[in-house]
């Protein structure tokens, strides 16, 4: 029979208590980075700061930040810290464009890694004996392999099945009958239509608890997702630079944002255009700073997610206000503002059209035209007069709520391509 697992003395440690352990660890790491990193020790003597400096974990202000560039331009080991004989594994980043990120795990991180997993898992309410689906793509990404170690260590029977071959999938889960499934938001989207196709209710299979992560979704896709599936949905937070899924995880008790692990990621947030840190409670974007990584001690990396700190609730430590952006997912149309989260929150509001979507983006002349691909939900699929309803109240909200004019072209049913992955939103179709 399964059993609740319990909760580990630092998620219920005090405030003082986490900030003396994040202090002690912060200096640990920025020692280890300048001592054992020549790029960042050339970034720390260039900036005039130096970890001895350190007394207050508000110090860590003065150093600076990391980006994607620098991993890029170190690119492929050129930020590692420890020699290559004490390197267990290698992953890299999922990005399409440019040289991809790389990072590495010495042994002891593969294990805290597996164990801050493991805490995520439990916190979306696993219990031991429970057996969890796996469809990240396992290889370089490291979402399958970081799900897997991580259910494996919270005592869970795992099914490696990785991505693609979603008929598989749902026979798979309909024989083994999994408690869990832990996949990208779009991807249980596209499994639940393939159930659907079968003649299968999604809400009566056997899945219990979604863990979805590794893009941005709104609580309206969460809704969706739980009344279609008959779950519990959760995010999980992570990216490989800071070390992979299990950064930060929701709580299946309060559902209110992923709780950040504080005692291995101290978080910021900052204005991205001037990198002031701003107070908890302001919108920004998140940079975290490394405090028990060996292989690849990170400091100050900037995520580019744009997020709020707010206080613990369901543990000790602080959550953040769920991704719905990135600073570089922003879209600027005609001088707008647009981010692909605020079209699917609109979207999800018209009960005739699927949650499946991409944003067109084309030039006429010299001014930017945005479309919307959508689709028809399978049962209002022949209602033409609803469907016609449907997209032209999209299009006036799309236009009242964000300001762009946006023409909604509503498909066949299955006339978006379905990702494996991480949904490919937006199609930019203008000349570089």
């Amino acid at each position: 029979m399964s059993t609740t697992l319990p909760l580990e003395p630092i998620e219920k440690a005090s405030r003082d208590e986490l900030a003396a352990l994040q202090l002690e660890r912060l200096k640990w790491s920025l020692n280890h980075a300048y001592e054992n990193s020549p790029v960042y020790r050339r970034k720390f003597d260039e900036a005039g700061v130096h970890p001895s400096q350190v007394q207050s974990l508000a110090d860590i202000a003065r150093f600076p930040f990391t980006t994607k560039k620098d991993l890029r331009d170190n690119y492929p080991f050129g930020m590692f810290a420890v020699p290559q004989d004490q390197i267990s594994r290698i992953h890299a980043s999922s990005g399409t464009t440019g040289k991809p990120t790389v990072v590495a795990y010495t042994a002891r991180d593969i294990d805290t890694w597996a164990n801050l997993v493991a805490r995520s898992v439990r916190a979306a309410g696993a219990r031991r004996g429970d057996k969890v689906h796996i469809s990240y793509g396992y290889g370089l990404f490291t979402g399958g392999l970081g799900a897997h170690y991580g259910a494996e260590r919270a005592g869970l029977t795992v099914i490696p099945f990785g991505g693609g071959q979603t008929e598989k999938q749902v026979q798979l889960i309909q024989d083994f009958r999994p408690d869990i499934i832990m996949v990208t938001p779009s991807y249980m989207l596209a499994i639940a239509d393939e159930m659907e196709r079968q003649g299968i209710d999604p809400a009566t299979c056997s899945l219990r608890i979604g863990i979805f992560g590794a893009e941005p979704w709104t609580n309206d896709m969460r809704r969706a997702i739980e009344q279609r599936m008959g779950i519990t949905a959760v995010d999980i937070y992570g990216l490989s630079e800071v070390m992979g899924p299990g950064v930060a995880s929701e709580c299946a008790e309060t559902k209110d944002g992923p709780t950040i692990w504080e005692d291995h990621f101290y978080p910021e947030i900052i204005n991205p255009e001037t990198g002031e840190v701003l107070p908890d409670g302001e919108l920004g974007e998140l940079v975290f700073t490394s405090l028990t990584k060996e292989a690849l001690p990170i400091v100050r990396y900037r995520t580019r997610d744009l997020t709020r700190l707010l206080p613990g609730t369901a543990r000790t430590m602080r959550r953040m206000e769920k991704i719905t952006g990135r600073s570089d997912d922003m879209l600027i149309i005609r001088g707008v503002n647009v981010f692909p989260t605020q079209i699917e929150e609109l979207l999800l509001k018209q009960p005739a059209l699927a949650p499946h979507y991409q944003i067109v983006l084309t030039k006429e002349g010299p001014m930017d035209v945005m479309s919307l691909n959508c689709e028809p939900c399978p049962e209002t699929a022949p209602d033409y007069g609803a469907l016609d309803a449907a997209s032209k109240a999209l299009a006036y909200d799309i236009k009242a709520l964000i300001g762009v004019t946006c023409k909604v072209n509503v498909l066949e049913v299955n006339g978006i391509e379905r990702s494996v992955g991480k949904a490919k939103r937006v199609i930019d179709k203008r000349p570089k």
